[in-house]
């Protein structure tokens, strides 16, 4: 095992652990994360319309997006239980691309960061949009998963490079 390789998550064993937090100041710490759900253009016009079989697909997703970043760390096992203090989801459709744009956006005071918990927002939205209309289409395909930006801690502020749009 290497004693200087940037995976926190290791020990010098090598044996997976939960990074020890406690020496961390508490701060207002930040995350945006971001993905998109490409489909067919009927089924987006389905979403549209709000007459899906299953009733307002984006409500749903959004209140399923907000449930998963307060449940992250029951789902990825080494991540700490957090205090949030806020979650906001926006979903943009994009008719052109016959797709839907997911945004989230976790805060907390606390002494790690909410990477995960936006990360996993934005997944769970995009998986209950394809399961509310998977019997339209099941080809559906998500991607382009990924933090834009972190602020607070130790590390301070970071925003990803976007590159040319």
């Amino acid at each position: 095992m290497n004693p200087t390789s940037p995976l926190t998550h290791f020990d010098a064993y090598g044996q997976a652990h939960m990074v020890d937090v406690a020496g961390k100041g508490e701060t207002h710490r930040v995350a945006v994360a971001s993905g998109t759900i490409r489909m067919l253009p009927a089924t987006l016009a389905l979403i549209q319309s709000g007459n899906a079989k299953k009733g307002d697909v984006i409500g749903v997703a959004r209140v399923a997006a907000i449930m998963a970043a307060k449940r992250t760390s029951e789902l990825i096992p080494l991540c700490h239980p957090l205090p949030i203090t806020r979650v906001t989801v926006n979903f943009e459709i994009d008719a052109a691309k016959h797709s839907v744009h997911c945004t989230a956006q976790v805060e907390t005071l606390g002494r790690t960061g909410v990477e995960m918990e936006a990360l996993t927002a934005v997944q769970i939205g995009l998986l209950t949009i394809y399961d509310m209309c998977k019997a339209a289409d099941r080809g559906m395909v998500m991607g382009e998963i990924r933090v834009l930006e972190k602020h607070g801690g130790k590390s301070g502020d970071w925003t990803a490079d976007l590159g040319p749009t």
